[in-house]
């Protein structure tokens, strides 16, 4: 019985943890990694189609982004997470996966034009749909045989809709042990969610850091202190633009928009409008919408038993075609853009940035966690012009995070959420920038005498006798420009060579015939390669 630490080991992003228990093989999450590459991830110990069983924590990309590219290498296992995960994936994953092509045809065009050798998308639309079928959802809180000496229970994480905490009791040669993966805890008194739920016992903790060495800022009141933020932008003849996650953060504004619309709260304005830019985030509110009951808190259940939809409001307008995205930038009105993605990485908030980033009238307001390495924490750091488009944008617009609205717990959360477990034998800090995470490792030790641990990637620990069995070294990453990516496809292709060595061992008893054009295909690639 051992774990393995894969991704989000001394990074916020990319997460991803192998398991062996009896034999089967299991992975906590595959997520993407997310702006600058810091450290090299040691690669899954086997080829996916080896895979038995993925354990999801939510839908966010950088926790299940790279599924669909497991699938693509040949697993044909199961997922199993909460119901509102399933049905977010579901269009997260397709989202992810036209990106992928999308922006391979671009650089395709771009390709043919200079020469250049074709660009191949990460994954497809077909592999996205194919790992969607896997998916096998569950309720919280209900406890479920995984497989053979494996149980698996999802508890409320209070991160996002659907995001869970994972119960594993693992047992082994009459052994048991209990792991717990806190998956991405919640901020308390989030909108619309509930709090994150409590666990009070386990052997092994791992356990993420986002917020491990800070504290939330917290107004008093997010509905005024929004409200504020426009009408001093509205104020000034500007325009409010939000790069946001597609999926949370873009509900949470709404229903906090809903109510400044309802209680009057900006003067001479009133009939402002807010255009929604982001098809995914239109999907995923009626995600929102079909999960109310098991997932909504008490104030949003308030709404609904009134009749009242706490997610729309008047002159709220939704923009799904691209020709209603480039038509938003010529309306004239002083208005609200909310748009994905949300660390400005991809998506229609690029070409909103373009338009409005260079006029100082205009407000570019953060409400989420900004990697290192993306567009937005370099704004959010005071670059004074940035690269869109391959054209030179100035930032002449003002740029303000608005404190609070996070949904990760801060420190104190995070130290709460742990204090609740009695006597963990060990605790594994992951997904944290390094210096985050050994401060928060640090105060565990320190402050609560915990046996606490901050894994690099490659790091190897067996779960019966509680020992380290590899030590990993951090490997920093060389090249920043594209090694994620070539590290990914260089799975594909180690994966395409299992493939490839099972369909040989196969073959005995093939007629001559198909053997001798077997081989030839395989010389005839390699011929082509070695040139």
């Amino acid at each position: 019985m051992k774990i393995k630490f894969i991704g989000a080991a001394h990074e916020v992003t990319g997460s991803c943890t192998y398991l062996e228990i009896n034999q089967f093989r299991i992975l906590v999450d595959f997520g993407m990694e997310q702006g600058r590459d810091v450290y090299e991830n040691a690669q899954i110990p086997c080829a996916p189609g080896k895979i038995d069983y993925v354990l999801l924590t939510h839908a966010h990309i950088d926790h299940s982004g790279l599924l669909p590219l497991l699938y693509a290498g040949g697993f044909q296992g199961e997922i199993h997470t909460t119901d509102a995960t399933a049905s977010l994936c579901s269009i997260m994953l397709r989202d992810s996966a036209h990106i992928q092509e999308f922006e391979a045809q671009w650089r395709n065009r771009k390709a043919q034009r200079n020469g250049e050798e074709p660009y191949t998308p990460l994954y497809t639309m077909e592999d996205a749909v194919g790992a969607i079928s896997l998916l096998r959802s569950h309720k919280y809180s209900q406890k479920f045989i995984l497989c053979e000496g494996v149980e698996v229970r999802f508890i409320d994480a209070g991160h996002l809709l659907g995001s869970a905490s994972i119960e594993i009791w693992a047992t082994e040669n009459n052994q048991t042990r209990k792991l717990v993966f806190s998956g991405d805890i919640g901020n308390l008194n989030q909108p619309l969610i509930r709090d994150p739920e409590y666990i009070t016992q386990a052997d092994y903790v791992i356990m993420e850091s986002t917020y491990g060495d800070r504290k939330h800022e917290r107004p008093s009141d997010y509905v005024t202190a929004l409200a504020q933020v426009l009408q001093r932008t509205f104020d000034r003849g500007g325009s409010v633009i939000i790069p946001s996650f597609a999926v949370g953060r873009t509900q949470e504004l709404l229903y906090f928009l809903r109510q400044i619309k309802e209680r009057n709260l900006i003067r001479n304005y009133s009939d402002f409008p807010v255009f929604m830019d982001s098809p995914l985030a239109i999907e995923a509110t009626s995600i929102f919408l079909k999960n109310q009951n098991s997932c909504y808190d008490a104030e949003a259940l308030h709404y609904v038993e009134q009749g009242i939809n706490p997610l729309t409001f008047p002159d709220l307008i939704l923009a799904t075609t691209p020709e209603e995205s480039r038509a938003i930038n010529f309306d004239k009105r002083r208005k609200v853009i909310i748009s994905a993605s949300g660390m400005c990485e991809a998506g229609r908030i690029k070409h909103h940035l373009k338009h409005n980033l260079w006029q100082p009238q205009n407000m570019i307001l953060f409400v989420g966690y900004q990697a290192y390495g993306t567009l937005g924490r370099s704004l959010v750091e005071g670059a004074t012009s940035v690269k869109l488009f391959g054209e030179t944008i100035q930032v002449a617009a003002e740029i303000k995070q608005l404190p609070g609205i996070s949904g990760h717990a801060d420190v104190d959360g995070l130290t709460k959420w742990i204090s609740q477990i009695q006597n963990p034998e060990h605790v594994f800090i992951i997904h944290g920038e390094s210096n985050v995470m050994d401060r928060f490792t640090a105060h565990l030790r320190n402050d609560l005498k915990l046996n606490a641990y901050a894994p690099y990637s490659g790091t190897e620990f067996d779960l019966l006798t509680g020992e380290i069995l590899l030590e990993s070294i951090p490997k920093p990453v060389q090249k920043t420009k594209g090694t994620a990516r070539a590290n990914t496809i260089y799975q594909r292709l180690l994966a395409a060579l299992e493939r490839l060595t099972i369909l040989i061992r196969n073959s005995q008893g093939r007629t001559n015939k198909d053997l001798a054009r077997l081989t030839d295909q395989i010389q005839e690639l390699c011929n082509k390669f070695e040139k």
